[in-house]
């Protein structure tokens, strides 16, 4: 791959405007900007560009990336609190999001009009569920656009694919893990989804090679060619104090002995009730391992329109066990939490960002999904590469998991052989993982493949 500057090709990115999406599309700007040499455009809201540059895990890879960042205007919307005592899981205070977004077609659309006049070839790549954004390539003769997906290759893939693999018969049903909103949004931006030539997934044939390769066959049936060009975070390097200075967790674990601690943490569409809370506080404090509880409501969609604070703990809670436990209410630097020597095991929702950025890692999961694509990506983890414990079955997930079940799950893990092994095939693939995306990786090497086609 010629790694020249080419700038009769350049790259629209357009992400929807939620966390991880935000997130892992900047991952795959800064790469592509900074090894490549591609002029690569960044077009977000103006908030929500505030709001992933803040959160980035690398500020001096992002400064030094020579991304060209778009501001669009962010239009007026509703940004509400979660609601903790919701009917549904899912996140549905972002579905004014959805809105948001389709708003900003018009914007996109002058923008690729813009850079098309100048460069031999113009490239969107688009958020999956974004697609409708992207219509206007279809317009104009030298464009052409992918699909980004920030999810499994195992969550893209039609039904009736997997139901020729015997072990996946009986994965989670995805039916009801979204609102009626949500389906018909998710729905409306498939029926675009045809004027893509490709998709670029965020994964890796070492994570997910079965699923990947029925991906491929699904794809090549309709002339469609995918990369999977994962896991985007495996370079990211630690800037301990670099930017807001030193996180207080981080120097607590400096102190803990390695493999030792605990990570939970849900991500950033999750609000649990307090019912919840309480009995997650109790099964850690009675675990008697030691642990870091980023304890925070779901994002709202304007994460700078202030939040509202919950104190739902255990009166006496943070002194009891501040010994052995850390509860963060706060944003926390999750991909060097992750990456600390004294990190032992996650439990966490199971959002793909989350379990890319441990699996590169090598730690091992507890996997609590919640909603969307979690149920199945925490089958994955746990049934299919063994590096998870469940901490209960998806038919169980209307119940309050009780603190003993919390408590025995977290000393399987931390604590028995079992765990040691799950430990052990966690780190395996983690090294795999690692390798994939260093040059000569076979995700590398896709990514290559994949600029190498745009560039042609």
């Amino acid at each position: 791959m010629d790694h020249t500057k080419n700038s009769q090709v350049e790259i629209i990115v357009v992400p929807f405007p939620c966390h991880s999406h935000l997130n892992s599309l900047l991952q795959l700007s800064c790469l592509i900007s900074s090894t490549y040499n591609i002029p690569v455009h960044y077009a977000t809201t103006a908030t929500h560009l505030r709001q992933v540059k803040l959160r980035f895990n690398s500020q001096t890879r992002l400064e030094n990336s020579q991304i060209l960042f778009h501001e669009f205007p962010t239009p007026d919307f509703l940004s509400p609190p979660p609601d903790p005592n919701s009917s549904t899981k899912f996140p549905s205070h972002l579905e004014p999001l959805f809105d948001v977004s389709a708003q900003l077609r018009h914007p996109v659309a002058a923008l690729l009009r813009d850079i098309s006049a100048t460069v031999r070839r113009v490239v969107v790549i688009h958020d999956y569920v974004m697609a409708y954004l992207a219509q206007d390539v279809a317009t104009i003769s030298n464009a052409e656009s992918y699909i980004f997906c920030p999810v499994s290759a195992l969550n893209m893939i039609d039904d009736k694919s997997l139901l020729s693999l015997e072990e996946l018969k009986v994965q989670p049903s995805i039916e009801g893990n979204f609102t009626p909103e949500a389906d018909k949004f998710f729905a409306h931006q498939w029926n675009f989804r045809s004027l893509a030539a490709g998709a670029l997934l965020n994964t890796s044939r070492s994570i997910e090679g079965t699923y990947l390769g029925l991906l491929d066959k699904e794809m090549n049936a309709i002339n469609k060619q995918i990369w999977a060009i994962g896991p985007l975070n495996s370079d990211s390097k630690s800037e301990r104090g670099k930017s807001n200075g030193e996180h207080k967790c981080l120097e607590w674990l400096d102190k803990q002995t390695p493999k030792s601690v605990l990570y939970v943490s849900f991500g950033t569409t999750t609000t649990m009730p307090d019912e919840q809370i309480r009995e997650l506080a109790l099964g850690l404090e009675q675990s008697k391992q030691k642990f870091i509880w980023i304890l925070r409501d779901a994002d709202k969609g304007d994460i700078f329109a202030g939040d509202v604070k919950r104190d739902p703990l255990p009166k006496g809670y943070v002194e009891r066990v501040k010994e052995f436990g850390m509860v963060v209410n706060d944003w926390a630097p999750q991909v060097d939490i992750l990456g600390h020597p004294s990190t032992g095991g996650f439990m966490s929702h199971c959002g793909w960002n989350s379990l890319l950025e441990s699996l590169i890692v090598g730690v091992p999961i507890v996997a609590w999904p919640m909603h969307s694509d979690q149920p199945r990506n925490a089958f994955h983890v746990t049934n299919i590469l063994k590096v998870g414990l469940a901490l209960y079955t998806w038919g169980q997930r209307e119940q309050i998991v009780t603190s003993s079940t919390i408590t025995r799950v977290v000393k399987r893990l931390m604590t028995s052989k079992e765990g040691e092994e799950i430990r052990r095939r966690a780190e395996q693939i983690g090294v795999a993982a690692r390798q994939s995306m260093e040059e000569g990786g076979v995700s590398r090497l896709e990514l290559d493949s994949f600029l190498a086609h745009i560039t042609r």
